[in-house]
C-alpha cells in the first residue's frame, strides 16, 4: 500500500507542475465564490504563490478570510470519463506577501520562473502577492484511487524534501 501512496504523490506532484491554473475558493458575502487564478509552487516556502489585482473578487475575499481552497484539475481526455480525471482539492491560508516579508523574494521569484510574461505586472500597484499555506489536499487519481495527505507530510511533499520527489 505505501508503494501507492507514494505513486499517487509523484503524481500529484506531476499535477501541481503540468497545470498553470487552478480554481480559487472563497467566502465572498457569506457565500462561496470561486475564480480561477494562474498559481506557482514556490517549494522551498512549500506554498502556493497568486498574483492577484485590488479590483478582483477574490483578493477581498481573501483578506477578510483567509480560509480558502484551491483546485487543481487535470485536462479531460478525448473518450474518458470526466470522473477519471486526476484533481487535487487543498485546503489553504492565505496570507497577503508584502515586500518587507522574509517570503517575498522566493514567492515572486517562483512566480515569474512559472509566468515570466507577468513581471511588468509588479509594477502595477494594484497587483500584489499571496501565498497560500495547504492544511491539508484531498488528492483524487481517478477511480477508486483517493487520499487524503495532511501536514506535515503535505508540507515536506511541496517542499521537495522527500527522496525523489519531482
Amino acid at each position: 500500500m505505501r508503494a501507492d501512496q507514494d505513486l499517487a504523490q509523484q503524481d500529484l506532484l506531476a499535477l501541481i507542475h503540468a497545470q498553470p491554473v487552478a480554481a480559487l475558493g472563497t467566502l465572498h458575502k457569506s457565500e462561496p465564490f470561486v475564480s480561477m487564478v494562474p498559481f506557482a509552487l514556490a517549494r522551498p516556502l512549500a506554498r502556493f504563490v497568486v498574483h492577484v489585482s485590488t479590483l478582483a473578487t477574490h483578493t477581498k475575499d481573501m483578506l477578510d478570510h483567509p480560509a480558502t481552497s484551491l483546485m487543481i484539475m487535470a485536462p479531460p481526455q478525448h473518450g474518458s470519463s470526466p470522473l477519471e480525471l486526476a484533481r487535487a482539492t487543498f485546503q489553504c491560508r492565505a496570507m497577503p506577501c508584502a515586500e518587507h516579508d522574509d517570503a517575498y523574494a522566493e514567492a515572486r521569484s517562483a512566480y515569474l520562473r512559472r509566468f515570466p510574461q507577468s513581471e511588468a505586472l509588479f509594477d502595477f500597484a494594484d497587483f500584489s502577492l499571496f501565498t497560500l499555506e495547504a492544511r491539508y489536499v484531498r488528492y483524487v487519481g481517478g477511480f477508486a484511487q483517493a487520499q487524503t495527505i495532511m501536514q506535515p507530510r503535505l508540507q515536506s511533499l511541496l517542499a521537495g524534501d522527500d527522496a525523489g520527489a519531482a
